[in-house]
């Protein structure tokens, strides 16, 4: 094969391999996420999967403490979204213009938006779709007034779960983005 059909072949393949990823079964018809204050509840709140208690503790990754914000940093750190959408729902803009509003009064502050997902889907997908999410909420942030240096977006995809079960509420809280402010700069 020539070099041109060699590449059709492995785009084709790649394409395969993305919607086959991306094609779920058994996915539960309740996609909405928790609203916003449930999120702060205990994460040794038991939680029901596969009709089992199962302890919703966290990862080791997302136990590590969190370093504090910064004085008058808004309390609403985490933004949810529904299952493999990466748009802002209308509940989490407030709390995405306060950050916003934060950062056009501290020029010194900076954030990084760590856009997240749940284990569905392969993970080169999830990395994606966790670029999206934090994209999305850094372009708000900056329609909001902050500026653009002051805003990192990265992902990390499933790798960062708040929750370790394999329901929908953990689901439900592992596809977020969060927001992380970087101390001394």
């Amino acid at each position: 094969m020539n070099r041109s059909a060699t590449r059709a072949c492995l785009a084709l393949a790649a394409g395969a391999l993305v919607v086959a990823a991306c094609a779920t079964t058994d996915v539960p018809s309740n996609d909405t996420a928790p609203a916003p204050g449930a999120v702060s509840a205990s994460p040794a709140v038991a939680q029901k999967s596969a009709g089992r208690e199962v302890a919703g503790t966290r990862s080791a990754s997302a136990a590590k403490a969190t370093p504090a914000a910064p004085k008058g940093v808004p309390g609403q750190r985490s933004v949810y979204y529904d299952f493999d959408r990466a748009d802002i729902k209308p509940e989490f803009r407030p709390a995405i213009e306060a950050h916003a509003r934060y950062l056009r009064e501290n020029a010194a502050a900076r954030i990084t938006i760590e856009g997240n997902g749940d284990e569905r889907g392969s993970r080169e997908y999830n990395l994606a779709l966790g670029q999206k999410r934090a994209e999305a909420v850094r372009q708000m942030m900056r329609l909001s007034g902050a500026a653009d240096q002051q805003i990192e977006a990265v992902s990390f995809g499933e790798e960062k779960p708040k929750a370790v079960g394999h329901d929908e509420a953990s689901w439900a809280q592992n596809r977020r983005s969060d927001f992380v402010y970087q101390q001394g700069k």
